[in-house]
């Protein structure tokens, strides 16, 4: 009987001291994973900006479509791991709740876009610290913007630092219901749609809601500091003036020349063409022996020449050969002076082309109508488009 009460004594007081060493360790920090340690800061359901930010997301929903996953890139380029040397894909949803993510759709050889990188590449530097990423959706108009050397190039040149990624299956620009070069879509922190802008222009109105949902992600991370309300100005960037009349974009291929005036329009093939007495504004005329393809019309001919009268200021011409071809170029039957791009021999007044992307021909200091003569001194030129600005 005495030997039961000394165990009951005993197994108590052992359990005083197991519940003592259980209420100890309740009260230690819980351990966090490696992956967790390098998370952002989730959400306080609890404090009044976060409870303010869930009854947002709820709006958002309502208003907003959630921002398309990027679809079958074909490449990435300026995703290279420091460590490894290695180029990593970069996807939208990574980056859904910790970053403010702009989509740029554009194509390298198109001198909207080219107008716009200068911005692009400001706002990367200016708040790629303050949480902004960029990704540039490389959608190509033409077969040679699928190439990645090509467009690794033009990242290089045009000085872009910012993700680009190849979609050259179009996935992701179906995705996005896009139709436009370029074109801007802006995705804040919960990956909503919140602003998107079709062509150039409009920068001032896209940094404004840049800072702006950089600003609404410092209240969601309970950071500190304030975003610079400055407006970026590129340095040597002419915009367009919209209010001036400009030809509009001319296709030598059969697929898209509805401007040809001296040939037979949308038709494959061999054609011999004879140079006009006359020539009508906006309309495209060729002479020599042209090879159309759907994309783009060959000369075969030594002398071939490319006649268009346009409207505007600055003439962009896209073109690509095998091997050098020089081109006389003309204004008003004159040959270039202060006028000519950057592309164009002022001493000659020639350009030479094998590279594929776009020439700079004409760069004017005042808008008006002139006519543009092309003479060609050998075979091979591909020609593909003309624009204006």
């Amino acid at each position: 009987m005495s030997f039961s009460v000394r165990t009951i004594v005993l197994l108590g007081a052992f359990g005083l001291i197991i519940g003592s060493i259980i209420a100890l360790e309740s009260t230690k920090p819980a351990r966090v994973s490696s992956s967790a340690q390098k998370a952002m800061p989730a959400r306080d359901a609890g404090s009044s900006s976060s409870r303010a930010a869930s009854m947002a997301v709820k709006e958002k929903a309502a208003r907003y479509q959630l921002a398309p996953e990027i679809a079958s890139p074909a490449g990435f380029i300026n995703t290279t791991l420091m460590d490894s040397g290695q180029t990593t894909p970069i996807t939208i949803s990574e980056l859904i709740g910790k970053k403010v993510i702009l989509v740029d759709f554009w194509t390298y050889s198109c001198i909207n876009c080219q107008r716009t990188t200068p911005y692009l590449n400001a706002w990367y530097e200016k708040y790629k610290d303050k949480g902004l990423e960029i990704i540039g959706v490389h959608t190509p108009e033409f077969e040679f913007e699928k190439k990645y050397e090509n467009v690794l190039a033009a990242v290089k040149k045009f000085n872009i630092t910012y993700p680009v990624v190849q979609d050259n299956g179009y996935a992701t620009w179906t995705a996005y219901k896009n139709r436009y070069w370029p074109r801007k879509y802006l995705i804040d922190i919960d990956g909503f749609i919140v602003y998107d802008h079709i062509g150039e222009g409009g920068y001032e109105e896209t940094e404004k809601k840049i800072q702006e949902l950089l600003e609404e992600r410092m209240v969601v991370f309970n950071m500190e500091g304030a975003i610079a309300k400055d407006i970026a100005k590129p340095q040597g960037i002419s915009d367009v003036d919209a209010s001036k009349p400009r030809s509009p974009e001319i296709y030598f291929g059969s697929g898209r020349n509805e401007y040809l005036g001296n040939g037979k329009q949308k038709t494959s093939g061999a054609q011999t063409l004879i140079e006009p007495v006359r020539v009508k504004t906006n309309a495209l005329y060729m002479a020599g022996t042209w090879q159309f393809e759907p994309e783009f019309a060959e000369n075969t001919s030594a002398g071939s020449k490319i006649i268009f009268r346009y409207q505007g200021r600055d003439v962009y011409f896209v073109a690509s050969a095998d091997s050098d071809v020089k081109i006389k170029i003309l204004k008003d039957g004159k040959p270039l002076g202060l006028e000519a791009g950057e592309d164009v021999d002022t001493e000659s007044s020639t350009v030479t082309v094998r590279e594929d992307r776009l020439y700079k021909l004409i760069e004017d200091s005042s808008y008006g109508e002139h006519t543009l003569e092309m003479i060609i001194e050998s075979p091979g030129l591909r020609a593909f488009t003309f624009t204006f600005g």
